[in-house]
């Protein structure tokens, strides 16, 4: 079994194989000196295609593709994502890539800033703005949080092509079941505690939202303040982080396999730390009404560095490998589910983002 894992930094892009998920070979930097903030290793084909946003303060903001594992990269003449002209808008950078359903093994998504969805019917060579998100009569009030007007989370639904699931830290959570003619706001009873309403139909500062694979309609949704879980499809949500050392974070990850199984890793709110300076990756395995955690090998002291939105992934094997990167370039790897962690790489660049998947 090789797995691969694909590290996202602020200075380029970093790749580490392994036969056994305990020695790994570790490659970069590739992209050199780009924000990395979106990485997808797309499987669906037999051959394994890695997919990258990259943005660099000369060339601005782009998305490549390799068919050979890192070692050649390719971007179209003409810049596979951007806003078409009589949008007046122009790419700030792409946040999410995501393969489509088993079903559409040529779809994939990228979610982009500002604000908007993007839909590639060709591996991800070319796309097409979602013009049924982007002219929502909702979308002028969708203002910047702290990380920016970004689109960060995409999440097609594994059985029905026509529905989607998107999760904005601008407006919260919108889905279609359409195929993206119509999008509708569901945020019941996420809490948005910086506005006069406190629970509005949108506007609520979503940092990243998980799909139970086992359970599609059970998510798990990481607010700016508290985790959600929903067992509708996300019409309604209720809180679930009452046992966790903090409310606040900023991603969430679900086991491939094995139903009612998330992990979380919970900082504190004023420090945007982990609280008392323990480093913790949190798992349930009831869907979020208790948690255990952080398991061996983690930091329990010192540790003041934070895990951005998308830098918590999960790989495809069995058992599950769990991965994590801290903003102070560190990455982490389990491979028994979060029972036990070994350092698997340091002194890289801010990690933005992870993916992991099993690749032969």
């Amino acid at each position: 079994m090789d797995v691969l894992l694909a590290i996202g930094t602020r200075k380029g892009l970093w790749l580490a194989r392994s036969r056994d998920r305990r020695e790994w070979d570790v490659t970069g930097p590739l992209l050199p000196l780009a924000d990395v903030k979106a990485v997808a290793i797309d499987t669906r084909r037999g051959t394994p295609r890695l997919l990258a946003g990259a943005l660099t303060s000369h060339f601005g903001p782009s998305m490549v593709i390799s068919d050979d594992l890192g070692r050649t990269w390719s971007e179209p003449d003409d810049a596979p994502v951007a806003f078409p002209a009589d949008t007046g808008e122009a790419l700030e950078g792409v946040w999410q890539l995501v393969p489509g359903p088993d079903s559409e093994p040529e779809v994939v998504y990228a979610g982009v800033e500002p604000s908007a969805l993007f839909r590639s019917t060709d591996g991800g060579r070319s796309f097409s703005l979602v013009r049924g998100l982007w002219e929502h009569p909702h979308r002028t009030e969708w203002f910047p949080g702290g990380g920016g007007k970004a689109l960060h989370t995409v999440i097609p639904h594994p059985q029905d092509a026509n529905r989607v699931l998107v999760g904005m830290s601008t407006g919260g959570v919108y889905q279609t079941s359409d195929g993206g003619g119509s999008w509708t706001p569901t945020n019941s009873g996420i809490r948005a505690d910086f506005q006069p309403d406190e629970y509005p139909e949108f506007g609520q500062c979503v940092h990243k939202v998980a799909m139970d694979p086992g359970e599609p309609d059970r998510l798990f949704l990481q607010n700016h303040g508290d985790l959600y879980r929903s067992v509708n499809g996300g019409a309604s949500w209720e809180p679930i982080s009452d046992s966790l050392p903090g409310d606040f974070g900023f991603p969430v990850a679900t086991h491939p396999h094995r139903p009612g199984v998330v992990y979380s890793f919970p900082i504190s709110a004023r420090t945007r730390s982990p609280e008392d300076g323990r480093c913790g990756v949190y798992r349930s395995e009831d869907s979020g009404d208790t948690w255990t955690g952080p398991g061996d090998g983690l930091p329990n002291e010192g540790y003041y560095s934070a895990v951005l939105r998308d830098a918590l992934c999960t790989d495809d094997a069995d058992p599950a490998g769990v991965y994590f990167g801290s903003r102070h370039g560190e990455v982490y790897a389990s491979a028994d589910e979060g029972d036990s962690w070994r350092l698997l790489t340091h002194h890289l660049p801010d990690v933005l983002c992870v993916r992991a998947a099993v690749v032969g």
